[in-house]
C-alpha cells in the first residue's frame, strides 16, 4: 500500500479528486480544502494499492499537478483496512511485481548525483580495496565492495535506456567516469606513498595472491556474475525489497578492480592495469545491459498485468484474512 499526498492549486482540485475517486486501486481518499499556501489550493490524501499506483500517478501528471503542485509517494509499512484489502484484491497484478516508475526514477537521479558524498564513498572504497590487495585479504575486499556507491549509477543506466531519459543517462555516465577517475587518482597517490615508504613493492602485485587474484583476471564468469547480480539488484530496487542489494555489492568486482588499476599505475605494472581495467569494463557493461534488460522485461510484463484476482475476491464475502 502507498500513500499519495497531492498538493494542487484550487482550479485542479476537482479534476484531481475525480481521478483518485474513480480509481479502483484507491481505498481511502481525504481532502483538506484551503490547506495549501504554496500553491494556494488544497491537499488530497489517498491510500492506493501499489500495483495500481503508477497508472493513477500518470493521470495526475497528465493533468499537470506536478507542474504547479506536487505528488508525494510514501510506502505504508503496516495497514489494517477492509477497503484497503478490497482495493488490493480488485487491482490487477501483484504488489510485489509492480514497478512505481516515479519512485525508481527519483532514486536513480539521487544515486547519480555527483557530489562530495558520492566521491568520498568511491574514494574510500577504492582505498580500502587497495589495502586489501596489498595484504591479500578477502574480508577487506568484500568490505570495499559493500562500501562502494557505484551500483545506483549503473542501475540508472538501464533505467535511462528503457525510459529514454538522456539527461539521466548523461548524469549516470558522468558520475561513473568522474567517480572512478577521482578514486583511482587518489588511490594511485596512496600507492606512490606506499612505494616511497617501502611498505609495498612491485612484487606485492606480481607475486602470488590466491585470495584476490580474481580482481585482475576477467573471464566469461565475470560477465555472467555481473549480469546475474545486476538483474537481482534492479529487482530489489523496483520492488522496494532492498535486502538483496548486499548480495549484489559483494558479487561484482568493480571497486576492487579500480583499486588494482591504481596500484598498477603507482608501481608501473601495466599488466595489472590492463587486466583490472578490463575487469572493471566487463562488469560495468554487463551490469548496465542486465539493468536495461530487466527493466524492459518488467515494463513488458506489467503492461500485460492479469485480470483482478477473482479467486481471492470471493474471500471478500467472509472478510479479509487475519494478519
Amino acid at each position: 500500500m502507498l500513500r499519495l499526498t497531492v498538493t494542487t492549486p484550487s482550479e485542479l482540485t476537482e479534476a484531481a479528486t475525480g481521478i483518485l475517486n474513480d480509481c479502483a486501486a484507491v481505498s481511502t481518499l481525504s481532502i483538506s480544502r484551503g490547506a495549501a499556501l504554496r500553491p494556494v489550493g488544497d491537499v488530497l490524501y489517498a491510500n492506493v494499492a501499489r500495483e495500481g499506483a503508477d497508472a493513477v500517478i500518470e493521470q495526475l501528471r497528465d493533468l499537470g499537478v506536478h507542474e504547479r503542485g506536487s505528488v508525494e509517494i510514501d510506502s505504508v509499512a503496516t495497514w489494517i483496512s477492509r477497503p484497503g484489502y478490497e482495493a488490493d484484491i480488485r487491482t490487477p497484478g501483484s504488489s510485489a511485481d509492480a514497478v512505481v516508475w516515479p519512485q525508481v526514477a527519483h532514486r536513480s537521479y539521487e544515486d547519480t548525483e555527483l557530489n562530495w558524498t558520492f566521491l568520498s564513498f568511491m574514494t574510500l572504497a577504492t582505498l580500502l580495496a587497495s589495502v586489501a590487495i596489498v595484504i591479500d585479504s578477502q574480508i577487506l575486499t568484500i568490505g570495499a565492495m559493500v562500501l562502494g556507491p557505484e551500483f545506483g549509477a549503473i542501475a540508472a543506466l538501464g533505467l535511462a535506456l528503457v525510459r529514454r531519459r538522456p539527461l539521466l543517462l548523461a548524469a549516470a555516465v558522468r558520475a561513473l567516469v568522474v567517480g572512478f577517475a577521482v578514486a583511482i587518482a587518489v588511490t594511485t597517490a596512496f600507492g606512490l606513498a606506499l612505494r616511497g615508504l617501502g611498505w609495498a613493492t612491485a612484487a606485492t602485485l606480481t607475486g602470488p595472491r590466491p585470495d584476490t587474484d580474481f580482481i585482475y583476471s576477467p573471464n566469461k564468469w565475470s560477465f555472467i556474475v555481473a549480469v546475474l547480480a545486476a538483474a537481482a539488484g534492479v529487482l530489489s530496487v523496483t520492488s522496494g525489497r532492498t535486502g538483496g542489494l548486499n548480495g549484489v555489492f559483494i558479487s561484482v568486482t568493480t571497486i576492487p578492480a579500480a583499486g588494482n588499476v591504481a596500484l598498477g599505475l603507482a608501481f608501473g605494472q601495466w599488466g595489472e592495469v590492463r587486466g583490472s581495467g578490463l575487469q572493471l569494463l566487463v562488469n560495468v557493461v554487463g551490469m548496465g545491459l542486465a539493468g536495461w534488460a530487466t527493466l524492459a522485461l518488467q515494463r513488458a510484463l506489467w503492461s500485460r498485468a492479469p485480470a483482478p484476482r477473482s479467486r481471492l475476491a470471493r474471500h471478500l464475502q467472509s472478510g479479509p484474512p487475519r494478519r
